[in-house]
């Protein structure tokens, strides 16, 4: 008798697993941002760099200061005259207060709430004293204006010891023939320079003021042959020339 056979079930139906759709979460509607005020003033040209609108006019003041500038008696007269055109640059380029003491032969400046530049007062003091030193008032109103101007000021006793008819000698020889080697030297160098008794004082930009000082050494007599004098008029033009070549090459 054969073996009873096993029961065989029928297949059940596999659970289908329902995967639940996803919830629909509603979100608020996000704010439109209005433009602040930065917005608004920073604009965009046409190569998409931005304009910014100009900055406020600063609150800041400065401390109150004064200076005073004494004036030399041989130039209290030119300083009278030279007013009317001396006191307007410091009045309405620098926005100082400035006054003339005739009794302590002085010229007083102080700052104003107008005033905005922190070196103004130093501007009006150096411009005075070129005045004083006795540079034309044109010259002197250009320390004003630049900010690579300078005064150097030396004796001829500092380059050589000069005395008598020989420190005579040195000055005139600066000054050549009606001022022709000063006005040569001045020219080149692109100076000022001013011959008070044995001072010599220059004014101009820092190359050039060495520049100057070699040409005036070098008529005083610095660079001494076997003579003992210093150079004549021609060759310091002609060692003019040649730095003004050297210069211009530079450049």
């Amino acid at each position: 008798m054969p073996a009873p056979t096993a029961l065989q079930r029928a297949p059940s139906a596999l659970a289908i697993e329902q995967q639940d759709a996803p919830e629909t979460i509603a979100l608020p509607a996000s704010p439109t941002l209005s433009p602040t005020t930065n917005d608004l003033d920073m604009n965009m040209d046409d190569d998409a760099q931005p304009l910014f609108a100009p900055e406020k006019p600063t609150t800041l003041r400065l401390k109150p200061e004064e200076r005073k500038i004494r004036i030399p008696p041989h130039r209290m007269t030119p300083l009278k005259n030279s007013w009317p055109k001396i006191y307007p640059p410091l009045v309405e380029h620098l926005k100082l207060q400035v006054r003339m003491n005739l009794a302590k032969k002085a010229v007083e400046l102080r700052t104003s709430p107008s005033t905005t530049d922190t070196g103004a007062i130093q501007k009006g003091a150096d411009f005075l004293a070129a005045f004083t030193l006795g540079f034309d008032l044109d010259d002197a109103i250009a320390l004003l204006r630049l900010d690579d101007l300078y005064i150097q000021s030396f004796e001829i006793k500092d380059v050589k010891t000069l005395s008598g008819e020989h420190l005579s000698r040195a000055v005139g020889r600066i000054a050549g023939k009606d001022g022709k080697t000063k006005f040569a030297i001045e020219n080149a160098s692109r100076t000022r320079i001013v011959l008070a008794d044995s001072k010599v004082h220059i004014l101009g930009g820092f190359k050039n003021l060495n520049v100057a000082r070699e040409a005036v050494s070098a008529g005083e007599g610095l660079w001494e042959f076997e003579d003992g004098g210093g150079e004549d008029e021609g060759e310091i033009l002609r060692d003019l020339e040649l730095v003004v070549r050297c210069e211009d090459k530079r450049r």
